[in-house]
């Protein structure tokens, strides 16, 4: 019977009711998230204080105030960490299907490599990289 429905043309085709259960699903998930954070804003404790409401970092008093500006080349360090980061993770599905790919995995794999070491040396070269 499986057999006979799986290649019946008539039954092969998606209409809108095939979808029903993933609106279901959709609809339930964001319902219980939605009123776990009502109901427990509503029946949770709601007692406030002075020393309650205070600032509280790994055991030290907070001096001053947390608004205070940052140099660039810290958020530019931190942006290029991530950028090649997230490059060299895909040399890892390479590695393991090295065999597979033969050699235009290969050329593909040398064509990365030499993109990621020009916008490594251009970085390099306009010395994002150092301190003053």
């Amino acid at each position: 019977m499986a057999y006979f429905l799986s290649k019946n043309p008539k039954f092969m085709q998606s209409d809108q009711y095939s979808y029903l259960p993933i609106l279901m699903q959709l609809i339930l998930a964001v319902g219980f998230v939605v009123g776990t954070i009502i109901i427990s804003g509503k029946l949770g404790p709601k007692r406030t204080s002075e020393v309650k409401d205070k600032n509280f970092e790994c055991g030290i008093e907070s001096v001053g105030n947390a608004r205070i500006p940052f140099s660039v080349k810290y958020f530019l360090v931190a942006i290029l960490f991530v950028l090649f980061d997230v490059e060299v993770i895909f040399l890892y599905p390479w590695a393991v299907n090295f065999k597979d790919l033969g050699i235009e995995g290969m050329l593909k794999m040398i064509i990365f490599m030499a993109l990621l070491l020009v916008g490594f040396f251009y970085i390099i070269k306009k010395k994002a990289l150092e301190w003053e």
